[in-house]
C-alpha cells in the first residue's frame, strides 16, 4: 500500500512574486511563516500557512516559461503528498508502473522526497514526514 497520510503542500511559482505573496496573504489571509532568497537560483521563496498549516511553497524564477511543459513554469510547480515511508512508497509505484526519480534530500529541512508524474506529467511529490 502507498500509504498516503496527507497532501504535505502545494508549490507554485509566480510571475510577480511580490504581487502573487500579497495576493496569498493580503487577499486570502495566508500568513508568511518563512521567506528565503535563493541567490544561486535568482528565486524567492515564501512558505505559507492557513490557520497555522503550511500549504504553500511559493516561488519567483527569472523569466519562468509560460507553458506548464517545464518544471520551472509559471502556475502549478508540483503537488507533494506527505508519506511515513518514502522507500515503501516508491517500491509501491514501482509495481504499479510507475516510475521514480532518485530519492534526494531537502537541503532545508533534511526531509527525503522525490518526484514522479501522474499521466499528462504533472509533477507530483512524494515527501517522507
Amino acid at each position: 500500500m502507498l500509504g498516503i497520510k496527507q497532501v504535505h503542500h502545494i508549490a507554485i511559482i509566480a510571475s510577480d512574486y511580490a504581487r502573487s505573496k500579497a495576493f496569498y496573504c493580503d487577499i486570502l489571509g495566508f500568513t508568511l511563516q518563512q521567506e528565503v532568497y535563493r541567490a544561486g537560483r535568482d528565486s524567492w521563496k515564501g512558505d505559507l500557512a492557513l490557520n497555522g498549516q503550511y500549504l504553500i511553497e511559493l516561488f519567483s524564477f527569472p523569466t519562468p516559461p509560460v507553458r506548464v511543459t517545464h518544471p520551472e513554469a509559471c502556475g502549478l510547480r508540483h503537488l507533494a503528498f506527505a508519506v511515513e515511508n518514502i522507500d515503501c512508497a516508491c517500491d509501491f509505484l514501482a509495481e504499479k508502473g510507475v516510475a521514480c526519480e532518485p530519492i534526494r534530500v531537502d537541503p532545508l529541512t533534511g526531509k527525503r522526497f522525490t518526484f514522479f508524474s501522474d499521466p499528462d506529467n504533472l509533477p507530483l511529490e512524494l515527501y517522507q514526514a
